[in-house]
């Protein structure tokens, strides 16, 4: 499961430092998102979670519980997207800049750990 947990983490490490960082940038494009869109996203968000559950169910303490707990947060995150896409998106403000930092960090934890060289004991 290592092998596993080391490529995920090169995925969505990376993915979630872009993400996190130009969603923060373009916050003003949200407030006038349609409904399919917005449905659409949550699909793809679904998805991506729904695979890294698939292969990866580690839920042991350490960093490889955040490759787990990235795809549950998608898919939950997809899930209520496709459900509720008429909903208010988030807007700019301390709460929502608190999550981007903590997604970013999330982000450069894993990024660290998918493309470290790899440990003896690993």
């Amino acid at each position: 499961m290592a092998d596993a947990s080391r490529i995920i983490a090169r995925i969505v490490g990376p993915s979630l430092i872009a993400l996190a960082g130009t969603e923060a940038m373009n916050m003003q494009i949200y407030a006038a998102q349609i409904a399919p869109v917005v449905y659409l996203n949550g699909t793809l968000t679904f998805i991506a979670g729904i695979a890294i559950l698939q292969a990866h169910p580690v839920w042991a303490w350490g960093w490889r519980l955040l490759v787990t707990l990235s795809g549950l947060m998608l898919t939950a995150v997809g899930l209520f997207r496709m459900i509720w896409p008429q909903a208010p998106q988030a807007s700019e403000g301390p709460a929502i800049n608190g999550v981007f930092a903590l997604l970013i960090l999330a982000g450069a934890i894993l990024t660290f750990q998918g493309y470290r060289p790899k440990p003896r004991a690993d």
